[in-house]
């Protein structure tokens, strides 16, 4: 049972980390679209910060 709790904890975790991703994507691709580039650089900064790149 332990076991299998360690497995849905991961893929909960992985499931978590994916979804940052993706939503530091779109804000990311949005911020490109507007031209805005303090937000540009703070979000690649965010992404630097958690290891999304």
């Amino acid at each position: 049972m332990n076991k299998n709790r360690q497995q849905i904890l991961k893929k909960a975790a992985l499931n978590y980390r994916e979804s940052l991703r993706k939503s530091l994507e779109r804000r990311l691709e949005a911020a490109r679209a507007s031209g805005n580039q303090t937000l540009i650089k703070q979000l690649e900064a965010e992404a630097n910060y958690l290891h999304i790149n």
